[in-house]
């Protein structure tokens, strides 16, 4: 599936869409932890406690991450620093 994705967003952690991941009916995970997510300003934006294990391909670099599940407020994806 291709979708849209913020690069250089300054995110520690690739992020997905969650209204993305309902629409789509993409399988997640749980971790066995949390983390509360924030947005540039400062704002709280969240918590996170699911994935979505996926793999990202640009031109020829492939790579397997897990997304954090979250509201990106209509972007896909937000690349991070992972």
């Amino acid at each position: 599936m291709k979708v849209k994705a913020l690069v250089d967003s300054e995110c520690i952690y690739t992020g997905i869409d969650e209204q993305l991941v309902k629409d789509k009916r993409i399988q997640t995970k749980l971790i066995n932890f949390s983390f509360e997510v924030f947005n540039a300003n400062g704002m709280k934006n969240g918590e996170v406690t699911k994935v979505v294990p996926l793999e990202v391909k640009i031109n020829r670099h492939k790579k397997t991450l897990e997304a954090a599940v979250t509201n990106l407020d209509g972007t896909d994806m937000f690349l991070g620093h992972d």
